[in-house]
């Protein structure tokens, strides 16, 4: 048996987690055309601005040089309206010819001039196209499997691939309105959680069971409570410097919620539960066992928080809670509690 322990606790929450990029850049192609190149090796590690893909570039590259085309008659054009507006001129002032004939020259003129911007603006909408026939990644990170082959006819509809920014990278997981409500009460004001938050040291177990050796930070909560579930979304970012976690990985992300001052522990298998009601048994100093019902709060460990029930240094029995009875007269065996 051991005795009632009573000390400052660390109160630990768990939770289940899914891990993704910081940042899942989704590669779609702003123009269509047939694919005729890819230039990343799936699964590895690209930059910014790194071409993925490489689109058929010869439809955009006639319709460049059309607009080119296009562009030096206007301007063949507005300088022959040009010439009209100054030869005519003088001679309208001497009434040599009609005033009506200046001012058809002039209108030719000023619409040979917005032919030449709206040419400009075609030539320029078509470098653009150029330029979007290779397809770019918009983030460092890891380039995923391809979605789109060689050869395919893709639109800007279709997904060619997801580039995923991994360091950091986040966990996210769930918790009850209830653990919500819990941390506000012990955080009334906003900037005491803020600061509760930042505090936050975030550890996860992966699925294998080892502890990742770096730790987390606490980085968001999700704007609302789902009305469905009743929990709230939760965000907590890890370094992840050699890409080593993926997305997609589950874990447990733990944490030190808070302090518990001054409460009484007893080793968890101590408790036995019956029927939704926990109970101990606890030796009097007679050395006979009376068998209580407890109130229990969180786990702490192998610890186990007791609410209500038993009181500090009072004897618990931890072995052979199957044989004792209420009543019964036992032999004391020290039993040590650890944590």
């Amino acid at each position: 048996m051991v005795e009632v322990a009573q000390r400052d606790v660390p109160v630990y929450e768990e939770w289940i987690a899914t891990l993704d990029g910081f940042v899942n850049a989704v590669i779609q192609p702003q123009v269509s055309g047939y694919l005729i190149h890819q230039n990343y090796r799936e699964g590895e590690l690209v930059r910014k601005n790194d071409v993925l893909f490489k689109i058929d570039p010869r439809p955009f590259q006639a319709i460049l040089d059309q607009a080119k085309a296009q562009l030096a008659q206007a301007e063949a054009q507005q300088g022959k309206t040009q010439l009209d507006v100054q030869r005519d001129t003088p001679l309208a002032k001497e009434q040599a010819i009609a005033q009506s004939q200046l001012d058809n020259d002039t209108q030719a003129n000023l619409a040979a001039k917005a032919l030449i911007q709206a040419d400009k603006a075609a030539i320029e909408q078509a470098e653009i196209n150029l330029e979007f026939t290779n397809v770019r990644s918009l983030v460092d990170g890891v380039a995923g499997i391809a979605q789109g082959q060689v050869g395919n006819l893709v639109s800007p509809q279709a997904v060619l691939t997801t580039v995923s920014q991994l360091d950091p990278i986040k966990a996210y997981f769930v918790a009850s309105e209830q653990q919500y409500l819990a941390f506000v009460q012990r955080n009334p004001t906003a900037a005491s959680r803020e600061k509760s938050a930042s505090e936050l040291v975030l550890e996860l177990v992966l699925a294998d069971g080892s502890t990742y050796p770096k730790k987390g930070k606490f980085y968001a909560a999700d704007r609302q409570v789902d009305a469905q579930t009743g929990a709230i979304r939760l965000c907590g970012i890890f370094p992840n410097p050699e890409n080593a976690l993926r997305p997609g990985q589950y874990g447990r992300v733990r944490f030190v919620s808070y302090i518990r001052p001054a409460a009484l522990l007893v080793p968890q298998k101590a408790v036995t539960e019956l029927q939704g009601m926990y109970q101990v048994a606890v030796v009097g100093s007679d050395n006979k066992v009376s068998i209580r019902t407890v109130q229990v709060g969180e786990r702490s460990g192998p610890m186990w928080i007791i609410e209500q029930g038993v009181k500090p240094g009072e004897r618990v029995v931890v072995e052979g809670l199957q044989k004792v009875r209420d009543g019964m007269p036992v032999k004391i065996a020290t039993a040590t509690a650890s944590m």
